[in-house]
């Protein structure tokens, strides 16, 4: 389905390709982050039980200018995973620049399709594995429409990551969206349109909501492709955590996460114990949607899903065999991070939040590389003096409160 304003839509996306990146920072950076982090897709959507040797084909639907089809064909290359990654998006402008960065990486691995996302089904494309979709659902004349396709060509047992916009904590934006409205029509050409909203943005009054909102920084770090997408988007639906969920199951889909799980749960914001009871009577999705509305800051929602009669067999992470794995920090940064007090102060959009970890969290974390397992560990520690039921009791401790906000996961298992 399409209409005048995804004309409009597209006609942005080649104007403004999205996000505005140059190729030549490809020597300094590999932007990383989620959905589609290959840790985390080994870990949420398969469970760490699919082999590393079994190739995994995916898709980046909406790839934009690479950062998600960069960033998980570069993770592949690195850890000599077979598959490939495929780069999906309409947008010419967008696909020139991913190319020109991808070809600074020497990247291989790497599929373009310039098209629709809505032209899946029936493409002959796929199926693919996991299926990665951020920042597009939120622009789509049918989002229910844009899922159908995606599941269309979603591999059986396989999953899909999708970023989607959420209101609170984009408070502001739609006001001077609808003021943009007014000052900056539609059908203006782009850069008149941006060139009013960056005069408004200079006279921003100390009162507006935008302006106090710490939680969006498109309009000052984004470039012109960030203001533009930000404020002038002619379709820009954001969702709460129901309303995602409800859209989800109308496709068939439902959540095997939510990034990062901590977010998601109402009690840490909640020390009142007469509060905590009422949270408990709770069902799931009423506890994320009491945490999304406590805490005010969030302003997308990531997460994984998986077909609703599907069940994520997930490795015991208890297991002597186990092998964890910490996503984007070392066990030294974490164990620097520990207050006297044994907790770690972990930082979500501003909001920080103490999580109690054990007293041997500090050896246990200093001893994760990716490579040994849970009983390699545990042994390092026995030979310190550690006994097995002290260590068994740290391990179980330190995994949930990390793997709860998405620092420690358990590794994809090498063997056949």
């Amino acid at each position: 389905m399409t209409d005048a304003t995804d004309a409009q839509l597209a006609a942005q996306y080649e104007a403004f390709p999205y996000p505005k990146r140059d190729p030549r920072d490809e020597a300094k950076r590999l932007i990383v982050g989620s959905p589609g982090h290959l840790l985390e897709i080994d870990h949420w959507v398969f469970g760490a039980l699919r082999p590393v040797s079994k190739p995994l084909n995916a898709l980046i639907a909406g790839g934009g200018t690479g950062d998600a089809t960069l960033m998980l064909a570069q993770q592949m290359a690195r850890d000599g995973r077979p598959g490939s990654v495929t780069w999906l998006d309409r947008s010419s402008a967008s696909l020139k620049i991913a190319q020109a960065r991808a070809s600074v990486r020497k990247l291989t691995n790497i599929v373009w399709q310039q098209r629709s996302l809505l032209d899946l089904p029936g493409s002959g494309l796929g199926p693919f594995d996991y299926i990665d979709c951020c920042g597009v659902l939120h622009h789509l004349p049918d989002p229910a429409e844009g899922l159908r396709a995606l599941v269309s060509v979603l591999a059986p047992g396989g999953g899909i990551g999708l970023m989607v916009y959420a209101p609170h904590g984009r408070t502001g934006v739609y006001m001077i969206q609808d003021a943009l409205r007014l000052l900056a029509p539609a059908d203006q050409m782009p850069a008149e349109r941006l060139d009013v909203a960056r005069r408004v943005m200079r006279h921003l009054p100390e009162t507006a909501w935008l302006r106090m909102n710490n939680h969006v920084r498109d309009q000052s770090s984004g470039g012109d492709a960030g203001l533009y997408d930000l404020l002038l988007n002619p379709r820009d639906q954001a969702f709460t955590v129901p309303a995602l969920n409800d859209l989800l199951a109308s496709v068939g889909l439902r959540p095997a996460c939510w990034v990062e799980p901590l977010r998601y749960d109402p009690a840490p914001l909640l020390p009142d114990p007469r509060l905590r009871e009422r949270v408990a009577s709770l069902e799931p999705v009423q506890r994320a949607a009491l945490a999304e509305s406590l805490a005010g800051n969030m302003s997308v929602h990531i997460v994984y899903c998986v077909r609703a009669e599907d069940r994520v067999t997930r490795a015991d992470p208890f297991d002597a065999a186990a092998v964890p794995v910490l996503r984007e920090v070392t066990g030294d940064a974490l164990v620097n991070n520990i207050r006297p007090d044994g907790t770690l102060s972990v930082g979500i959009d501003g909001l920080q939040i103490p999580v109690a970890v054990p007293r041997l969290a500090a050896a246990i974390l200093r001893q994760v590389d990716g490579r040994r397992s849970v009983g390699e560990i545990g042994s390092i520690l026995a030979a310190s003096g550690t006994n097995a039921d002290a260590f068994g009791k740290a391990w179980r401790e330190t995994y949930t409160a990390l793997e709860r906000v998405n620092r420690l996961l358990l590794a994809a298992p090498r063997g056949a």
